[in-house]
């Protein structure tokens, strides 16, 4: 009996899992748990026997004095501790790393951009694998020195091929980041204990089984080659997870209905989907609406990351289509185009939401026709069925507002009252519209009067994020002969809307910032408690989209604030210290 093995996971597995589990903690879900005892039970189960015949052929063995004694098969409990503590580790970190990672834009079929080239990649890859396992079998029918490595081969082997021909889409497109560091990652760690543990006397390897070569001194190439190819079964594993995931959440034709967790036969039955049956359409317009949120909002991309499944989905449609449409209006030529797009925007949702003279229009066939090639994603797949049409006329009314300023010498912000309304259509409809998806994806349980609560506090919390963007946007919108502060406001201080025009960065323009940001803290501080009051899955992520917002806030508030385009910026390490924090809050 002795403790050397358990010694090696007690100084030089578990603190990578306890910082790893501390970092991942606050971003961790029902299904990432699901994927981790999922690919934790298939380690497990798939090693056990191949080690255990490796111990039996004395391939490698454990000295008396260097494991507890309890086995397994003759494997032992340190060992099958191992198999856990290495897949947990590196799903983890894989985990970590993908968090962001928006999977539905990159499935393809044939006919989309780069389809081709999976089909350049997918049979080469393939026939290399089985030439490797074919290789590995030589290796064993010698019986030789290359034993260790041949089995090696052989055992993981048809584990990668499968999941390479079943997940090669996203294992080709996915950024290298997603995959190459949670493989090396951990891989060239564990050659490190590896050599360690070799060095002491941990665990040997039969001498007539290996080739004796060395990736450097200590360390067996076969030792090597076993880290990196178990921690690529780990990572290739997650990856096919997600590739079933993303095609269950992105075409609901296909299917209809998902569970929270999805069984291990309906991943299956998802990767087993022909390409040639995916929606082309959807997954272009569904990049289109991510690059959208990337440009225009860094907050809520940040956001988004943290949502799940469908919800996210929908929330990324959701605001694609806000900023088409606002975009539509804002970049016209002239009023007369504005007013021509605002009326078009009515009409589209009349067709949506089949209106008696509408019905017998076609929503695809008139989006085609009146809309740019550009903006048609953003309208066609507008998850209309399941929002409510009120909040999206209101969105579009509030277009209505900015159109005035078209006229010159017209500043249509006339005093609070004015600005409350226009913040509630162009702010306050996005929020009420995010919290219907929210509770439609959700599975918990609130009552109508408590949904109805929670609407009305996120229109509030909409209309003073809009302060917030007004606040921050004075010196863009004066260059735009745009003033959102309220003449009364102006007046109060002796100004007129035309003296912003002119200096927008005046004392007095600074004091009326900051009023309209005392206004907006004090409607979020009465608004942000009914965030503790949605289902959890939406939540915290709900919570780092306001609290990502109203850090903006809280930068112009500080004496001295990046700018940029003239915007006041929030650094990047600070929004994820925002974000970070707001997550743990649940």
């Amino acid at each position: 009996m002795g403790w050397d093995y358990a010694l090696v996971h007690l100084y030089y597995n578990i603190p990578p899992a306890v910082l790893l589990t501390a970092c991942y903690y606050p971003l961790c879900t029902k299904i990432d748990i699901y994927k981790i005892l999922f690919l934790v039970i298939v380690a497990v189960v798939s090693t056990t026997p191949w080690d255990s015949y490796l111990i039996r052929r004395r391939i490698w063995t454990y000295p008396a004095n260097a494991i507890v004694g309890p086995t397994l098969f003759r494997i032992p409990a340190e060992e099958i501790f191992f198999f856990v503590i290495q897949t947990y580790n590196t799903s983890l970190l894989y985990l970590l790393v993908s968090k962001p990672t928006f999977h539905p834009i990159y499935l393809r079929s044939e006919k989309l951009p780069g389809g081709p080239r999976l089909r350049l990649w997918r049979w080469p890859g393939a026939i290399f694998l089985v030439v490797a396992i074919v290789s590995g079998a030589g290796m064993i029918a010698g019986n030789g020195r290359g034993l260790y490595l041949g089995l090696i081969i052989v055992w993981a082997g048809p584990f990668i091929l499968m999941l390479w021909l079943l997940a090669h889409q996203l294992l080709i497109y996915l950024p290298a980041s997603n995959t190459l560091v949670p493989i090396f990652g951990p891989t060239l760690y564990l050659w490190i204990i590896d050599t360690i543990a070799l060095r002491r006397g941990t665990w040997v390897i039969q001498s007539g089984t290996k080739l004796s070569w060395h990736l450097w001194h200590g360390l067996d190439v076969e030792e090597a080659f076993f880290f990196l190819v178990t921690n690529t079964l780990i990572v290739f594993g997650l990856v096919a997870f997600d590739n079933a995931l993303a095609i269950l959440n992105t075409f609901p034709h296909l299917f209809p209905i998902v569970p929270p967790l999805p069984s291990p036969i309906q991943l299956v039955k998802a990767l087993l989907v022909s390409p040639s049956r995916y929606q082309d359409e959807r997954i272009l317009g569904l990049q289109q609406a991510l690059e959208r949120l990337r440009k225009k909002s860094r907050s809520f991309y940040l956001a988004s990351g943290v949502f799940q499944g469908r919800l996210r989905i929908d929330l990324i449609l959701l605001y694609s289509f806000c900023r088409v449409a606002d975009d539509l209006v804002d970049d016209a030529s002239s009023g007369a185009e504005a007013r021509h797009w605002i009326v078009r925007l009515t009409e589209y949702l009349d067709i949506c939401y089949a209106k008696a003279a509408e019905k017998s229009r076609s929503r695809d066939a008139f989006v085609r026709s009146t809309f740019p090639v550009q903006a048609q994603s953003a309208l066609l797949l507008l998850p209309t069925a399941y929002l409510s049409p009120t909040p999206l006329y209101d969105l579009v009314r509030g277009f209505e507002t900015d159109l005035n300023f078209s006229n010159p010498g017209q500043f249509p912000i006339a005093d609070e009252p004015t600005l409350k309304i226009y913040g509630s259509r162009v702010a306050g409809t996005v929020a009420e519209l995010c919290l219907e998806l929210a509770f439609y994806h959700s599975s918990g349980q609130t009552t109508e009067q408590q949904r109805r609560e929670i609407v009305q506090a996120g229109g509030r919390m909409g209309i003073a994020l809009q302060y917030v963007n007004i606040a921050r946007d004075i010196s863009v919108d004066a260059k735009n002969d745009r003033v959102y502060i309220p003449t009364s406001w102006l007046e109060s201080k002796g100004l007129r809307p035309e003296d912003v025009l002119k200096d927008h960065s005046s004392s007095k323009v600074e004091a009326l910032r900051q009023r309209l940001l005392d206004k907006a803290m004090d409607i979020y501080e009465d608004a942000k408690g009914a965030i503790d009051l949605l289902p959890s899955q939406s939540r915290g992520p709900m919570r780092v989209a306001v609290e990502s917002y109203v850090e903006i806030g809280r930068v112009l508030r500080e004496s001295s604030y990046t700018l940029k385009d003239g915007r006041a910026t929030v650094p990047k390490t600070r929004r994820l210290r925002v974000a970070w924090a707001a997550l743990c809050k649940g």
